[in-house]
């Protein structure tokens, strides 16, 4: 069962004017779902190849698609892609018009006598709403991230998809200053700190099938895995159930870039802020941050760093390879002038460059029989095999283990389905603080 066909009920592109449609399912050859932890929208391509008489022209002479329709852009799509299997839900974007998505581009064209084809680049309305919205007025000061988050969306996407969106416990004054939505919601997670006591700052921005998120990042991290994968080199029968979930194949895209980590400041920074209210700096001893000073979330053991050198008990986690400077916000357009800082750096700053720099210590790459329960942030458990000279086949505990879905996109076409991800982990060990 790890690759079978897909059925497509209904893909059907409506023209700008909305006097004429066309159902394409005849002649599509593949389609691509996408998904991105660091994307605020989900994408979709579709590739196309028709005939010259795909559809009828007014003179009752067949046209192609391209110029019949004709394709300029801005056009809407409504997908049905049936589920394979007792367990994959549809990939459905035609119950309600409200979630058709619309063509941003068209690529790949190539037009012969009596054949074409082409490549649709699909997006959700957000997207477009997103280029032709712009964010103005203020936010107070005494107002949590969340809540600005929420009236943004509400006010100035005007979604009516499902939104998810985790409580901060800092507050932040700030300008829209015409700025596009998705611009000010990406700006804003990197700024927000989680309610929860035990989680550190980082948050992100994000769209899945299901609707939108402002999630934070130990938040998703605590949560419990959705599926188990292993890689083995015997494929099952075709009958069992249980190959959905072999590892097709997978790469080891990344596994711990030291110097790019101490270059951001991964494991250790010095933050510098001057006070324009009464021209100070931050004391030496206030700005050192440190591992030891922001205890995460892990997906599998605590990270150990190596010494400085070889005569050192100092680890790079104790020496700061990075100098943050900034000036403080003390408020925006306040009346009365205060020395509070407005979302104070020293609460999320060096903490956020951190956490996300961390979430890419490993990275994988993964092909999967299709999937279509899983999504961008879900956290999965994966076997890879261990390399050594036994014959008897064992997993790696160094390398298997927990991991978060980066970015994944579900393949369609007339012979495999699959999906494909790219995973992310902060550390090395199958057991850490999320699966004792």
């Amino acid at each position: 069962m790890s690759r079978r066909e897909s059925t497509f009920d209904e893909i059907i592109i409506e023209s700008n004017d909305g006097s004429n449609s066309v159902d394409v399912v005849a002649g599509v050859r593949s389609i691509d779902y996408y998904e991105d932890l660091f994307s605020p929208i989900i994408t979709c391509k579709i590739t196309i190849v028709t005939t010259g008489d795909a559809m009828p022209g007014k003179d009752g002479k067949g046209l192609g698609i391209y110029n019949g329709l004709p394709l300029r852009g801005g056009e809407r799509v409504s997908i049905k892609i049936a589920a394979n299997s007792d367990t994959n839900k549809p990939l459905d974007f035609s119950t309600n018009p409200k979630d058709y998505l619309f063509v941003s581009s068209i690529s790949n064209v190539i037009a012969e006598n009596k054949r074409e084809a082409f490549t649709l680049n699909l997006v959700p309305r957000e997207a477009i709403t997103n280029e032709t919205t712009r964010v103005s007025g203020k936010y107070p000061t005494d107002s949590p991230i969340d809540v600005s988050v929420r009236k943004i969306i509400k006010d100035y996407l005007k979604t009516d998809k499902p939104v998810s969106v985790d409580e901060s416990s800092n507050t932040y004054g700030f300008i829209g200053n015409l700025k596009r939505p998705f611009n000010i919601l990406v700006w804003l997670a990197s700024k927000a700190v989680p309610k929860r006591q035990d989680s550190g700052a980082g948050f992100l921005f994000y769209q899945t099938q299901e609707g939108f998120n402002f999630r934070s990042i130990d938040a998703l991290i605590s949560s419990k895995a959705v599926a188990s994968y292993a890689y083995t080199d015997v494929v099952k029968n075709q009958t069992e159930s249980n190959n959905d979930f072999n590892i097709l194949k997978y790469s080891i895209d990344r596994n711990q870039n030291l110097l790019e980590k101490l270059r951001l400041g991964a494991f250790a920074s010095f933050r510098a802020a001057f006070n324009p209210i009464d021209c100070t700096f931050t004391l030496p001893q206030k700005g050192l941050f440190t591992q030891k000073d922001y205890k995460t979330k892990n997906l599998g053991q605590e990270l150990k760093l190596p010494a400085i050198s070889n005569d050192s008990n100092q680890s790079l986690g104790d020496l700061p390879s990075r100098i943050i400077t900034s000036v403080v916000d003390i408020g925006t357009m306040e009346k009365d002038v205060s020395l509070k800082p407005n979302a104070d750096p020293f609460q999320y700053q060096s903490q956020a460059v951190m956490r996300y720099n961390l979430l890419f210590t490993q990275t994988v790459k993964m092909t999967v029989p299709l999937n279509t329960n899983l999504k961008a942030g879900d956290i999965i458990e994966c076997d890879f095999p261990k390399v050594s000279a036994d014959e008897k086949p064992e997993y790696d505990d160094e390398q298997s283990g927990l991991y978060m879905i980066k970015e994944l996109c579900h393949h369609y076409d007339n012979e495999n389905s699959l999906t494909s991800m790219k995973l992310v982990r902060d550390t090395f060990g199958k057991y850490g603080t999320n699966n004792k």
